[in-house]
């Protein structure tokens, strides 16, 4: 019944650029930079922190989504595999924007960094997620697939499990009390390394 709707679908998803997923990011980016700067909505108080884990938080939510394409595909049918890649580079970049704001505005000293590095444990697990997220950042593209190989390309991108893992981890221990929410991330990671498991597993003859 839903199958000329999903078709449908996919036919409109086919006509957007992947391209265009760069161009809103780094607009949300610029956008939430601009409302930290003039302390405006939720950057009212403590604006740099809010800044920090507002880009931290978007991160981890665009490395379940790109987690979430393949189980989406074969449960639904909706693809959206052509948008992986850009996902998966969005989300270093917002890593990448969460650090330098932790960095530069934040700890603002490089000594300072890895001291905190070393003595916060979710910092450190952060900082693994981040240094995990380098090469996947810089193979993606066609030519690292060509030069690297599809085997070695793709065991180099299951990387992106550990680095979700580590990510989740990192939200954990950052926030003060108990809450909800980063036990949902936890979990709905955890539940799609289980799929991917069992997905590997039919693959293996007996």
């Amino acid at each position: 019944m839903l199958t000329p709707i999903i078709d449908r679908l996919n036919q409109l998803l086919r006509r957007v650029p992947a391209w265009t997923l760069y161009i809103v990011f780094a607009i949300y980016v610029g956008w939430q930079f601009w409302l930290a700067l003039n302390q405006s909505g939720r950057y009212l108080v403590e604006p740099i922190n809010a800044l920090e884990r507002e880009y931290g938080e978007t991160a981890l939510k665009l490395i379940v989504a790109g987690l979430m394409i393949t189980p989406l595909r074969r449960f639904t049918g909706v693809n959206l595999l052509k948008f992986r890649r850009a996902i998966g580079v969005a989300a270093f970049f917002m890593v990448l924007a969460h650090f330098l704001v932790f960095a530069v505005l934040d700890v603002q000293s490089i000594s300072r960094v890895w001291t905190e590095v070393v003595k916060r444990p979710y910092v450190t697990v952060g900082a693994a997620g981040f240094l995990m997220m380098i090469p996947l950042a810089v193979t993606s593209n066609n030519l690292s697939l060509r030069k690297l190989g599809g085997a070695t390309w793709r065991k180099l991108h299951k990387l992106a499990y550990p680095i979700a893992v580590l990510g989740s981890v990192h939200y954990l221990w950052l926030v003060k009390g108990f809450q909800i929410e980063p036990l949902i991330y936890l979990a709905v990671i955890f539940g799609l390394l289980a799929l991917r498991v069992k997905f590997a597993a039919r693959r293996v003859p007996a």
